[in-house]
This record gives structure tokens, C-alpha cells and sequence, in this order.
């Protein structure tokens, strides 16, 4: 029975380990079978129970960018050629925020009639960076075409070429926080400048003249004293560097007219003008050439240029005239003369001093210092006739025709037909008339012995009208004069004003003929400058016209 069991045990064993190797023979056929069978056979059903899951595609890698390092460049040069930055910063890896401003930036400040960008081929410099030389052809107006290399260096970013962007794109010496700026230059002045060859100082009051003189020049047709082809320069400016220019334009100057003027004396003579509150005027020449120096003119009105042409009584100022004829009778300085209240004509009218002042008996000098009315109508009425004094107004212009180049008169004095018109005459009342110009000339001829037409065109060949020729004065009488110029301000009517030292002049305070107030005039000279100085209807000479010479003399 044990037995039995035995090979009982043993008959199972050999029957399972059969089964297993039959079904991994027919497992092994069958999967040859499938593996053999031709295109389009179909395949052999697979048991879901013991199917194995399929596993996924393989997916390839790219390694190589897209595009080339040229086909980039070529693209950014041509959105810079266009002028779309907008693209260009598409193409640049990590570009700053201000990309485009820094590029309208140097473009606005080149301001190029035209831009040529010249690509070069690519230079790989690495495995995955190259660089792209380029050249600009820009034209600039005024300086013509100005070529400038630089490079674009690129890299490979995320497998595609970008350009890796430096202020060097735009010049290669510009620095990180640099700048290409445009620096300009005044333009140059044309038509009339100073004698220096300077234009004229900011609100100067003599654009009336400026413009006239302009007009005369060129055949009437007025020509613009400013330029409008200023100098300018394109200047490369990097943090903690000196600017450096790259470029320039300097214009040629245009023709201009250089006047006798001096820059100085016209500023100086508009300054001593800004807060005088009535119409006024200034006029300062050279004695001993009858050059205009400075015309500051606030006369307004409808009546331009009337520091030149229009005619005013010239007051007391005119004394200089009536006593430059006195000494040529034989008068001189020390003679004693009677300065009443008031002088009556044997036979005509009564004139009295200025508020009726009585100085008794006085020199010529001192009478002309005080100015003294009644001194100077008595001496006038017993030593001279209307004839002596016209001719020697004549001598000092009035009467003369002038051209500065910009229009001009003197004066004017009509044949006194009596006593009382001769004696109105004598202290610039009367019919007696002058422009502030011809007041200055009067001053300068007492300065230098002298009386110079004048001029306004440093070239006298210029001024196509005839000038009148210079007058002389006799030696006593221009000494006796400077005399009593200079002792009206040391010691007359001048004088305590402010005057600097080594002035000499002469006040004077005419009648308005239209009722208004009294004109303020000053003449004088210092040294080789001589002026006039006109307030009209501003008061008197001493009170109104003498602060403002001050002013003017000591800005000198």
C-alpha cells in the first residue's frame, strides 16, 4: 500500500513537469509563426488575459538653431535701415526698456538726410556666438557723408540667434550710460553787427536802425540780422569723459555789414534806458571821427528813428552855440556878465532865468554853468546879430544835410526876424530845433576842436551819399568852451549828479511847444566818447537827463 502511494505521488510530478514543457514548445511556436507571417496576413489573436501593454513612440531631439547669425543681422540692419525699432528690439536677447528711445535718441540727434547700413559676413567666434561687422553711411547736411564701423554680436539663445545689444551697436566708442549729442552754435549774425563783428546786444533799441541800414545795404530789401544756418557739432559724451566731437559744421559767414558800434557802449547806453518811464533817447559818438558809438532809442511814437530825425528845442543846450559865436566876437570865459531875475530888451520883450534866479554879476564861464537866460540874451542882443548866430550853428551841423546810412538829420534854425526871436534863440527856445544826434556831434566838436559828420558804416566807402566835410573850430574857442562844459558839472547845474570824474557837459530844459511838460536834455563828453541824452517830456535836464548819463558812463 505504501508503495502505491509512492508511485501514485511520483506519476503526478511527471505529468505537471510534461504539461509545462508542451506549453512552452507550442507558446515558442506560435510567436515564431507570428513574428514570420507576410504584410497583410492577419495576426494572430492575443489572448486580453495575457497581453503585454505596447510601449510609447521615441521622440527626436533638436539640437541645431533655427536660422544663421547672418539671416539675423541682416534681418536687424534692415528694420535699422526702415527705422523700426519696434522689430529690431524683437531680434535683441534681454533688451534694456529704454531700447527704443536710445535709438530715436541718436537718430534725432543726427538728424541724417539719408542712413545706408553695409553688412559684412558673419565671424563665428564660438560655438554658439559670432559677430557681424557693419558700416553706417550717413548723410549729414552741411558736413556730407560720415561713415562710422561697428559690430553686432550675437548668441544663441533658447536655439534661436539673437543680437546681444551694447551702446556700442550705435558707435563703437559709446559707453554704457553715454550719449551721441547734437551740440549748436549761434548762428552767424548777418547784415549789420557791432564794429567787433558782433551782433548786437539783447534789446539794445537800435533794431529801427539795424533794420534801415540793413534795408540800404542790399538795395531795400530788408535782410535778417540773425543767421539760420547755425554751426553745430555731433559730440560723443561717455560718464566721467571730456566730450568728444565727431563731427562738425561750421558755416560760412554770410556778408555783413560791420557798423561803427561798439558792443560796450550800445549795451551800456540800453541799460542806462530799462527803467526810464518816459520816451527817451541816447546817442554816443566818437569825437574825433564823428563814428556813431551806441543809438539807444525809446522815442517811439509814430515817428521812427526819432533819435536821428525828428526835431526837438534843444533848451539851454544850444548855449554851447550861442557861446562858441560870443567868444568869436571876443568874449571870453572870464568876462564879467550880468545874470538878473529877468532882462528886458530896450524896446521888446522881457526874459526871465529859470523860477526867476538872480546871481548878480558872474563870469561867461559861471553864467554858462548856472545857465544863466538872461546872461546869454543880453550878450546875444548887445554882441551878435541874427546872421553870427545862424552861420555859427551852421558850424555845428544845423542846418547840414547828413546821412549816417541810416537816414539822419541835424538841426534846424530859421533867420530870426527880430530881437525877440534872435534872444528866444540864443538858450534853444525860438524856432530853433535838433535831433539828440546832432546834439551829440555838438558835444564831440567841443571835445576835439572838430565837428565830424557821422557815421554809422565803419567803411566809409560804403555810404554812397556825399558827406559834408568836417568844420574846425577856432583854438580859443574850443578851449573856452571845454572850459564851461566842465564847469557846469563841477560847479553848475551838473554837478552833485553822479557824473564820473572828467566829464564835462551841459544841461538843458525846453519847452514843450505843445503844452506838455518840459524835455530833459544832457550833452557832455568824457574822454574820446561824446552823447546826447534825451527825455522827452520828462522834466529837466539836471533832474532827468543827467542820472541817466551817470548810469550810462559808469557801466563803461
Amino acid at each position: 500500500m505504501r508503495n502505491r502511494a509512492l508511485l501514485a505521488l511520483i506519476t503526478v510530478v511527471a505529468t505537471i513537469f510534461v504539461s509545462g514543457v508542451v506549453g512552452l514548445i507550442v507558446s515558442g511556436r506560435q510567436n515564431s509563426t507570428a513574428a514570420q507571417s507576410p504584410v497583410g496576413s492577419p495576426a494572430p489573436t492575443a489572448d486580453p488575459a495575457t497581453a503585454t501593454p505596447a510601449s510609447p513612440p521615441t521622440m527626436e531631439l533638436r539640437t541645431e538653431p533655427d536660422g544663421s547669425a547672418q539671416e539675423v543681422a541682416d534681418g536687424y540692419l534692415r528694420a535699422w535701415s526702415r527705422g523700426d525699432f519696434e522689430a529690431m528690439r524683437e531680434m535683441v536677447d534681454d533688451p534694456p526698456d529704454d531700447f527704443v528711445a536710445r535709438h530715436r535718441d541718436f537718430e534725432d540727434a543726427l538728424l541724417s538726410a539719408s542712413v545706408k547700413l553695409i553688412e559684412e559676413a558673419a565671424v563665428t567666434t564660438g560655438d554658439d556666438t559670432a559677430e557681424v561687422p557693419f558700416g553706417q553711411e550717413r548723410a549729414e547736411p552741411g558736413h556730407g557723408t560720415w561713415r562710422v564701423r561697428s559690430t553686432l554680436r550675437l548668441a544663441v539663445r533658447d536655439l534661436s540667434w539673437k543680437v546681444i545689444w551694447s551702446p556700442a551697436v550705435l558707435h563703437p566708442d559709446l559707453a554704457e550710460g553715454g550719449q551721441i549729442v547734437r551740440a549748436t552754435g549761434p548762428a552767424p549774425t548777418r547784415g549789420p553787427v557791432t564794429r567787433e563783428g558782433r551782433p548786437f546786444p539783447r534789446d539794445s533799441w537800435a533794431d529801427e536802425y539795424l533794420t534801415r541800414l540793413s534795408a540800404a545795404m542790399t538795395g531795400g530789401a530788408a535782410v535778417p540780422t540773425e543767421g539760420t544756418d547755425a554751426a553745430w557739432a555731433i559730440q560723443l559724451q561717455n560718464p566721467g569723459e571730456p566730450a568728444r566731437t565727431l563731427i562738425e559744421h561750421r558755416p560760412r559767414p554770410p556778408k555783413q555789414v560791420r557798423t561803427t558800434i561798439e558792443w560796450a557802449v550800445q549795451a551800456a547806453a540800453a541799460r542806462a534806458l530799462d527803467e526810464v518811464g518816459h520816451p527817451a533817447a541816447l546817442v554816443a559818438v566818437r569825437p574825433s571821427t564823428g563814428e556813431i558809438l551806441a543809438v539807444a532809442d525809446r522815442l517811439g511814437g509814430p515817428t521812427p528813428r526819432g533819435a536821428f530825425e525828428h526835431k526837438y528845442a534843444p533848451g539851454s543846450t544850444f548855449k554851447t552855440i550861442t557861446a562858441a559865436a560870443l567868444l568869436s566876437e571876443g568874449v571870453t570865459p572870464d568876462t564879467p556878465v550880468e545874470c538878473p531875475a529877468a532882462y528886458q530888451i530896450p524896446g521888446h520883450r522881457s526874459f526871465p532865468n529859470y523860477k526867476n534866479e538872480d546871481h548878480g554879476t558872474v563870469t561867461l564861464r559861471r553864467a554858462y554853468a548856472l545857465s544863466c537866460n538872461t546872461s546869454f540874451v543880453r550878450l546875444t542882443i548887445e554882441r551878435l546879430n541874427a546872421d553870427a548866430l545862424v552861420e555859427q550853428a551852421r558850424r555845428f551841423g544845423f542846418g547840414v544835410p547828413i546821412d549816417t546810412g541810416a537816414g539822419g538829420a541835424c538841426g534846424g534854425i530859421d533867420h530870426p526876424e527880430n530881437p525877440d526871436a534872435l534872444a528866444a534863440d540864443s538858450f534853444g527856445q525860438g524856432k530853433v530845433e535838433a535831433t539828440p544826434l546832432c546834439m551829440a556831434l555838438v558835444a564831440a566838436a567841443v571835445s576835439s576842436g572838430e565837428w565830424h559828420p557821422p557815421r554809422l558804416l565803419l567803411d566809409a566807402a560804403e555810404l554812397a551819399a556825399a558827406q559834408p566835410e568836417t568844420v574846425t573850430l577856432r583854438q580859443d574857442v574850443a578851449d573856452g568852451l571845454r572850459a564851461m562844459m566842465s564847469a557846469a558839472v563841477t560847479e553848475g547845474t551838473a554837478s552833485g549828479r553822479g557824473l564820473p570824474e572828467g566829464t564835462a557837459g551841459k544841461t538843458g530844459t525846453a519847452e514843450d511847444w505843445q503844452g506838455g511838460q518840459d524835455h530833459g536834455w544832457f550833452i557832455g563828453y568824457r574822454g574820446d566818447l561824446a552823447f546826447a541824452v534825451f527825455i522827452q517830456n520828462g522834466g529837466t535836464g539836471a533832474g532827468a537827463a543827467v542820472p541817466i548819463a551817470a548810469r550810462f558812463l559808469r557801466a563803461l
